[in-house]
Formats: structure tokens, sequence, C-alpha cells
């Protein structure tokens, strides 16, 4: 491990820690005495509120409430965090109070001329594919704040052109296929929701103590979701297939793989279509489905894709 490096991993060790001994650092780190004495002088010299303690049991103190030592960041970090960064541009509105031209500018005043050319450099090279997030969602910070202070909401969202009332407590905000959404337990029927976020128009905080704690509802974010009339499946397909599975797929399915590659899942009434489109997406690469009242879904939703191509 080079110095750099070493000093960077001590910085993050001892803000854990009030007081420490060469030893420690020693035993640690698999360095010398001499080297751990030169790694402590040059934490000082990088200002770490470091004191000396004297004594039988004489050793290092670290002053409390002290702010966290600058973290040295290697060049390929540096890349990665600004890469991810770039990210946000896609979307329209994220749960943070913040702009992101404004946050690449802070960034690159952090950098050298050298460091900002090489990383504009990589732009031209390097292309992460994202959906463009081009809807509203106003409310996002709030139901992130919800979900961190685990209280519930009541909401006015936008369902088939009609206002409809929810009191809901959300437990995740997701971004998937150029849309925000928010999952979480409706209060009066513990029922599983996911709502399109620009699609709420009113959000107000609810006063009343949450039912299930943010962690039980991640954890029992599938037992609320499955309805007692659900559909069991069990779709075998080709071993090549799994990069379909794996670029798309639903915390209601899992994927097996052994002398045979097989999603199983369930689906609730009401999701036929949904389930349809999804096996739809792999083609002759599906091998047999369990049970045929899935197997009817797929054709019956080929066959009427089918007809109307032909009236086209």
């Amino acid at each position: 491990m080079k110095k750099s490096e070493r000093l960077n991993e001590m910085i993050r060790y001892l803000n854990s820690r009030e007081f420490f001994n060469l030893g420690d650092l020693m035993d640690k780190y698999n360095i010398s005495k001499s080297t751990a004495l030169r790694d402590i002088t040059s934490l000082e010299q990088l200002g770490m509120p470091i004191f000396s303690e004297y004594g039988r049991h004489g050793g290092y103190g670290i002053l409390k409430h002290r702010l966290l030592s600058p973290i040295i960041f290697t060049l390929d970090e540096v890349y990665a965090l600004y890469f991810a960064m770039l990210t946000l541009e896609s979307y329209q509105s994220t749960p943070f109070h913040l702009s992101v031209n404004k946050l690449n500018e802070k960034f690159e005043d952090c950098l050298s001329k050298e460091q900002i050319k090489q990383i504009h450099q990589l732009k031209k090279v390097l292309q992460f594919e994202a959906y463009q997030h081009n809807n509203v969602s106003q409310f996002l910070d709030k139901i992130l704040q919800s979900i961190l202070n685990e209280i519930s909401c009541k909401i006015q969202y936008l369902k088939n052109n009609k206002q409809v009332s929810y009191h809901i407590q959300f437990f995740k905000i997701s971004a998937k296929f150029g849309q925000w959404y928010a999952t979480g337990i409706e209060m009066n029927t513990n029922k599983y929701k996911v709502f399109r976020c620009d699609r709420i128009t009113l959000l107000d905080f609810h006063n009343d103590k949450s039912q299930f704690s943010v962690e039980e509802l991640i954890n029992r974010s599938l037992e609320f979701y499955q309805s007692d009339k659900s559909v069991e499946f069990e779709v075998e397909i080709l071993k090549h297939a799994k990069d379909i599975f794996y670029k798309e797929h639903y915390p209601s399915m899992k994927i097996e793989s052994g002398t045979k590659t097989l999603i199983k899942g369930f689906y609730n009434l009401g999701e036929e279509e949904f389930i349809a489109n999804y096996f739809i997406k792999y083609g002759n690469s599906i091998l047999s489905v369990k049970p045929e009242s899935l197997k009817h879904l797929i054709q019956e939703k080929i066959e009427n894709l089918l007809n109307y191509y032909q009236k086209l």
C-alpha cells in the first residue's frame, strides 16, 4: 500500500476513535514503529488534531468535536465520482436541493487544469446510457424526508385523470424507464402501492406514529405486495437470455441457474397484461411456461399484436 493510500485509510480509521497508540497502527497496517511515527507526523501536517498522552498507558488522543480531516482521493476515484455526478443531468427533478451545473462548477474548482482537461477528454469517449427524465416531480424531497423520519403522508394523486386521496408510508424512491417512482404502504389497508411521482399533486406530512419502521417495510415489501390470489409462475429460458433478466426484472421475480435456467415469481390479479408484455421480450429464448394460464396470456398478447399489424 502506498503511503498516500495508507494515510487516507488512517484518517478514516482514527476519526472513529478518541485514543490510539503506536501498536494499533503497527498491527493494523503492518508497519514498523518508525514508519508509524512518521505517519503520525504526516497526519498532523494534514490537519488531524492529534495530541500526545503521557504516563504509563501513554499514547495519542484526538480532540473531541473535531472536523473530519480532508480525505485524499486518487485520480481514478475523482473520475468515478465526477461521472457518477453527471448522471444527475438526466433528471429534471431530484430529491436534493441542488443545481447540477453549480455542483459541476464546484467540483471542477477543486481540480487542477490538467485534471479538468483529462476529464473533458474522457467525456468525449465515455458514454453512459440513461433515460431522460423530463417530467417534474415536485415532492421528491418531501418523500425522501418522510422516509428518513419514518412518518406517513396524505397525498393527492392523479389517477385516470381523477384526483384520488391516499394515506401512505413511503419506504423507497426509484427511477425507472424515464420516471421517478415512490413505493409505500397504504395505511388503511396495508396494501403495497407504487406511485409515479410526477402525478402526485399534493403532499402533507401526517403526525400519527407510523405503524412500521422503514427497515421492516423494506424487509417485508414482497409479503405486503403479494395478494392472497396471486399466481405463481416458473418460466424456463435459454442460458444466454439471462442478460435480458439482469437488464430488467422486478422484485417479485428471481432467477435460478443450474441444469436449467428458471425465472420464478408471482403476479397479482390485474397484472396479466404487464406480465405478458414482460415475457414477450424474451422472444424464442423461452423453453417452457408454467402455469398454462400464463402461457395463454402471452399467446393472446402476441395474437392481438399480429392482428393489429395485419390490419395496418
